[in-house]
């Protein structure tokens, strides 16, 4: 009898294998790095064959590490940076160029000319999201403009489209002539630009706007899925044949493990970026105030849950640029004792638009700023400043989802990398004004795809099931000061308004 779920998280720097047992805990992980490629200013891009290199690295060192053989294991759930855009050679596995990172702004032009007939929410209506750099739709027409040869081969069916979670599952599958499997799951297909909300399907009538071929795209599945996606190869990572049957964005991911599965339950994750989602149930809910209408997940012949996100861009992001561009830090911990040998920023604020404005703003031509400094700052301001940039952003997306849900954030759920960072964490909890709870496991995006895995193969029966195994770990009250959460929050507003219209 099959003891354990393995989940493989497919992230925006690095890939880990983690292995969970029916209690939710962790018995095995291992994580691998990947490089970030900057051709140009704006442009972000990755390797996607050094990224299943180390997917297929980690699968094995954690199944090693827990003395684990392919019929140890139940089922695999994928989870993966969302939006990321890769094209490859069905017939070779090779990819036509780089993956296109979610953070890349190449596709500004393309979004423009995109939003001069109808504007920036032209598209909204079908799939819940504005015209912007971050979708993986704009990035494909991208690469059939500048990749030599590209079009023609997509037109014969040669080239396949996916975001990482294809890319992931075909290779587990089998990858070229071994009968893989392209396929997406509904949360992924919902951050392409390209999906109907309603249909769960892709969009006859924005497909024909991009110009992309119907034939290069993945079939889309349910994120939980009894009929699996595929088996993993016996000559693969695995070791053997197990059931591919669960798949999400790595957002939505976070969501499952964190068992929001109420409508009006929300978590924040992070992570690279910053992402809070808020469950509206089987309702397609609009922003009226700058955030996206997405999907949370579907299990099995269910009818698919939807969520409202806000979607920050330089999260952890931020405090690997200190520590690999700057050059103020030595690993991603430092940041919090270099932050704590202030009191506070010293007038001092930080807006991290490396990438332009996501939510609530969806400014593309916004650019970083650092502003209010003056002789009197430290490194430990820089430090303190890059946290509540972190933290403020949070603020803005709450605000935003209170005035569309007209819910007032009670407590917040947390989770992902940085939650390890308790200043953070306090500082989270004094802007907010509410308790900041994270669980037990603060992974929740490789638990969440292990979660949809289980439940496909009955490891779990019910999504019940899975919220007996969420705990509390730590959870931290807002201060009685509350100059972060108003007088230091409008500076930040206004040091924000100061990137409008950077770029022409």
């Amino acid at each position: 009898m099959p003891r354990y779920i393995a989940a493989l998280d497919q992230g925006t720097t690095s890939s880990r294998c983690m292995i969970f047992n029916h209690g939710g805990e962790v018995v095995a992980h291992h994580q691998l790095e990947h490089q970030q490629i900057y051709p140009q200013a704006g442009w972000v891009e990755h390797d996607a064959l050094e990224i299943w290199d180390r997917a297929r690295d980690v699968v094995r060192s954690a199944m090693e590490k827990a003395g684990l053989i392919a019929a140890d294991i139940a089922a695999v759930g994928v989870t993966n940076q969302r939006e990321t855009t890769l094209v490859w050679d069905k017939k070779t596995g090779q990819p036509y160029a780089n993956a296109i990172v979610w953070q890349d702004t190449r596709t500004d032009k393309i979004c423009n000319q995109l939003a001069q007939n109808g504007g920036q929410d032209r598209f909204r209506a079908q799939t819940g999201l504005p015209l912007a750099t971050y979708f993986s739709g704009p990035k494909i027409k991208w690469l059939f403009d500048n990749v030599s040869g590209l079009r023609d081969a997509a037109e014969r069916g040669d080239a396949l489209f996916g975001t990482m979670d294809s890319w992931i599952i075909w290779k587990l599958t089998g990858g070229p002539g071994a009968g893989a499997v392209h396929v997406t799951d509904v949360t992924n297909a919902s951050r392409t630009l390209l999906m109907n909300l309603q249909t769960l399907d892709w969009d006859e009538e924005i497909l024909a706007e991009l110009d992309i071929p119907r034939s290069m795209l993945p079939r889309i599945r349910p994120s939980s899925d009894p009929k699996f996606y595929g088996l993993t190869r016996a000559d693969g990572p695995f070791g053997g044949e197990i059931p591919v049957c669960g798949a999400l964005g790595d957002q939505q991911a976070a969501t499952v493990g964190q068992t929001c599965f109420a409508v009006g339950e929300a978590k924040n994750t992070y992570g690279t970026g910053c992402f809070l989602l808020l469950n509206t149930g089987t309702d397609i809910v609009h922003s009226q105030h700058g955030l996206l209408t997405t999907l949370c997940y579907q299990f099995g012949k269910q009818k698919p849950v939807y969520a409202l996100e806000g979607s920050i861009a330089i999260a952890g992001a931020l405090v690997q640029w200190l520590r690999d561009r700057m050059r103020l830090i030595n690993t991603a911990a430092d940041v919090e004792n270099l932050a704590k040998m202030v009191d506070d920023n010293g007038g001092m604020y930080f807006v991290p638009a490396f990438s332009g404005l996501f939510a609530p703003y969806w400014r593309s031509e916004a650019r970083g700023l650092v502003i209010g400094m003056t002789r009197f700052i430290t490194r430990g301001h820089f430090a303190r400043a890059a946290l509540e940039a972190v933290a403020y952003q949070t603020r803005e997306v709450v605000d935003a989802m209170a005035a569309d849900s007209g819910v007032e954030l009670k407590a917040l759920k947390v989770d992902g990398g940085m939650t390890a960072n308790e200043l953070l964490m306090q500082i989270q909890a004094d802007v907010l004004g509410v308790p900041v709870i994270r669980p037990k496991v603060a992974e929740s995006t490789a638990l969440g795809a292990a979660y949809a895995a289980g439940l496909a193969v009955g490891y779990w029966k019910n999504p019940e099931d899975l919220r007996k195994n969420w705990g509390v770990d730590k959870t931290w009250q807002p201060s009685a000061d509350d100059t972060l959460r108003t007088r230091n929050y409008r500076m930040w507003k206004k040091a924000v308004s100061r990137t409008f219209d950077w770029l022409e």
